[in-house]
């Protein structure tokens, strides 16, 4: 892996703006139990598979861990993990300098996030938002694969 990608300071000096109205949604983003993880994680219980939940003992914080079966399942956000990222790049308008870094270096850390997890014997699977919303079912058949394995 080459060099960690340098993300630029969020300062008003350096032309980013950070109004109390943005401050405050940004706030307001959840890192951990958004919608489409806990409707994975309902979904997952009422069918008897157990896990635990924002595993912080291992690197990247999974969303579900089921350590008997060494599977960890991430479930990401389509812009903070740069979701058709070629294509969605050119569309971001302000504050660029920062978000495009950013988001890239994010991206990055996902990678190094799954070599080091694999490497220790992990197998991952990454989810799209979208996909939950959209094809909650196809998901879980994926995670049930993947246990039966």
């Amino acid at each position: 892996m080459g060099s960690k990608i340098k993300i630029p300071r969020f300062k008003q000096e350096n032309g980013f703006i950070a109004s109390p109205d943005s401050s405050k949604i940004m706030s307001k983003i959840r890192h951990k139990d958004t919608k489409p993880e806990v409707l994975l994680r309902k979904a997952l219980w009422s069918l008897g598979i157990r896990y635990r939940s924002n595993y912080k003992k291992l690197k990247g914080c999974p969303d579900i861990a089921m350590l008997k079966y060494k599977l960890l399942i991430f479930v990401d956000g389509e812009f903070w993990h740069g979701y058709e990222w070629e294509k969605r790049k050119p569309k971001l308008k302000s504050n660029r300098e920062y978000w495009i870094p950013k988001i890239e270096r994010n991206m990055q850390r996902d990678i190094e996030t799954n070599d080091e997890l694999q490497n220790a014997g992990f197998t991952v699977m990454r989810f799209w938002e979208h996909e939950i919303k959209k094809n909650l079912n196809g998901c879980i058949e994926k995670i049930i694969t993947q246990l039966q394995n």
